[in-house]
């Protein structure tokens, strides 16, 4: 029994589950593979943080051996607003620079007492808005702008107040040292320095704008740009407008100077202008660019346009007449002579006498959608394109009829700006390519390539000689007053009437004088207007040939040795011939 109960042990023993108690043996030797697995997983673990850190390394090495990124997001106080280029005239001279300002801030969560800190600013700043200061100053904002572009004294004198929570910032400026000089042409920029007019404006509109629009600033200088003006001459122009003003009691003058063989603005002014460093006075109404951004009837001005497209038509010969005994009745309007020779006149005679008559008659020869199509293609009826931003659109009758076409070529019925005026009559000086005008520097070559044929080489050989003739002493031109000796100028008189109360008045006129020189070989263009001139002491009338001319003729004399023209004495008529 006892052997039985054995095996039967022994049975029982054998038929337990495979899960058993293991043996020391056993035990031990599962302990070391599992602790030979978790140290191979440490091994990874540092393998690969090891690896992550020298790549973030390695990279930090190569940002810190780049050079300096030129743009950044703005986060420092120095970098507030973003920097300008210079502006430069065609000889280097500073038109718009930079300087360093600060500017006064104000964090209201540190001001213990916004009375009291408002009575100890307005001891240095007394023009300080007293309830909108208090009211920044009690909100529950973080900062608020106090007072932008302080001068050193004042931020001196703040300082030595210690307000709690009142600080400064650095900013940047825009300071120009010509003040008033070249105000139209150069622009302004507005409190966060941005191009607002002008200049400033174009440059924005080349990219730095576009920088400024999104957050971003540029730590190193920028390379200045250059314009095509000649400060020497630009201050030439504006004396003397604001003495032709002065002389004729005139409400506003304006001129340009203009290279007619690479379309370069070398000096371009209207006044009244105003200091961009205070720009608060290009708001003013009269201060209006009315070089561009002005139009007007530019009166017998225009029989230049007229005369040359009448010759370049293939229609009219220097040598034809046309007869202007009588006036023309059209429409319920009389056209007339302002001084009438009641003659035939030939083609050089209606030119010198600005007949009004004469000048209708090769109009009408023409057509009126000959007429139309002239203008057109000197430009005269289209917007001008240049790099100033204030350009004005022309504006001519909704639908031209016989008596548009007959008034418009003396000068009325169309206005145009003064500038495109003489951007189209450096076409007639030129040879007879328009080149639309620039406020960049241009070489010839480079006009050359946009540069468009508008009339034959003849016709403006014509046109040369008849401006010459215009403006030469004892011809009986109206243009003779702004001659200058040694100079050989040639030019056009316009005086037109402006309308008052629905009707042309002759007691108020807009004169101009469109001029070139040497007019034999013509380099550049002049052209003045003179609004609402009344008559100089001793005269009894204001016409153009009376004010614009000799203001143009001044221009000439004190600016032509800046321009690099040389003098030449002589019979300056003999240096032109005729194209019949």
């Amino acid at each position: 029994m006892r052997k039985l109960g054995t095996l039967l042990s022994g049975k029982r023993a054998a038929s337990k589950p495979a899960g058993r108690s293991q043996t020391p043996l056993e035990f031990d030797g599962v302990r070391k593979a599992q602790g030979a697995q978790a140290k191979n997983r440490i091994i990874i673990a540092i393998a690969c943080f090891g690896l992550f850190y020298t790549a973030i390394g390695a990279r930090l090495v190569q940002y810190g051996m780049r050079s300096p990124e030129t743009v950044s997001s703005i986060s420092r106080a120095d970098q507030l607003l973003i920097s300008r280029p210079d502006l430069l005239d065609r000889n280097g001279e500073v038109l718009a620079t930079d300087i360093r300002t600060v500017s006064l801030f104000a964090e209201p969560n540190k001001i213990v007492d916004p009375d009291e800190a408002i009575e100890l600013l307005a001891t240095v700043l007394p023009d300080l808005d007293m309830r909108g200061i208090h009211r920044k100053l009690s909100s529950n904002s973080r900062f608020q702008w106090l007072r932008r572009q302080l001068t050193p004294k004042q931020q001196s004198q703040i300082l030595a107040l210690g307000i709690p929570g009142i600080g400064f910032r650095p900013e940047t400026r825009r300071f120009y040292p010509g003040g008033p000089t070249a105000s139209h042409v150069v622009g302004h920029v507005n409190i966060d320095n941005k191009g607002i007019a002008g200049m400033e404006k174009y440059v924005d509109g080349q990219g730095l704008g576009d920088l400024a629009a999104a957050g971003l600033t540029v730590n190193e200088d920028l390379k200045p740009v250059r314009l095509s003006l000649d400060l020497r001459v630009q201050h030439v122009l504006r004396d003397e407008l604001a003495a032709a003003m002065d002389r004729y009691k005139a409400i506003a003058a304006a001129g340009v100077v203009l290279n007619v063989n690479t379309g370069e603005v070398i000096g371009m002014s209207s006044l009244p202008d105003y200091d961009p460093n205070n720009p608060v006075e290009a708001l003013q109404k009269d201060r209006l660019n009315r070089m561009s951004a002005g139009t007007y009837e530019m009166g017998s001005t225009f029989k230049a346009f007229t005369t040359a497209m009448a010759l370049d038509s293939g229609l009219v010969k220097m040598s034809d007449s046309f007869d202007a005994r009588g006036a023309i009745r059209i429409g319920g309007f009389t056209i007339k002579d302002f001084h009438g020779k009641n003659r035939i006149l030939s083609v050089p005679e209606i030119f010198i006498y600005s007949s009004n008559i004469g000048t209708a008659r090769m109009a009408d020869l023409v057509g009126i959608d000959g007429h139309k199509e002239f203008l057109t293609r000197l430009g005269l009826l289209t917007r001008m394109q240049t790099e100033l931003p204030e350009v004005a659109m022309p504006n001519q009758p909704a639908e031209w009829k016989k008596i548009n076409s007959i008034t418009i070529s003396f000068g009325h019925g169309v206005s145009t700006t003064p500038l495109q005026t003489a951007v189209a009559a450096a076409a007639l000086m030129n040879g007879g390519k328009l080149i639309e005008p620039t406020f960049l520097p241009r070489t010839a070559e480079q006009a050359a390539t946009v540069a468009v044929p508008v009339i034959e080489p003849s016709t403006s050989q014509n046109m040369r000689y008849l401006m010459k003739l215009n403006a030469t002493k004892g011809t009986g031109g109206s243009g003779s007053r702004a001659a200058v000796d040694g100079f050989r100028v040639g030019g056009k008189t316009g005086t037109a009437e402006k309308v008052v109360d629905g009707r042309y008045s002759s007691a108020v006129r807009f004169n101009a004088f469109l001029s070139a020189f040497p007019i034999d070989n013509p380099e550049y263009v002049v052209l003045v207007v003179i609004d609402e001139p009344k008559p100089e002491e001793g005269m009894r009338s204001a016409t153009a040939g009376l004010n614009a001319a000799p203001t143009v003729g001044a221009i000439i004399r004190r600016s032509a040795a800046f321009l690099g023209v040389r003098p030449r004495f002589g019979n300056d008529m003999q240096a032109l011939s005729l194209s019949y």
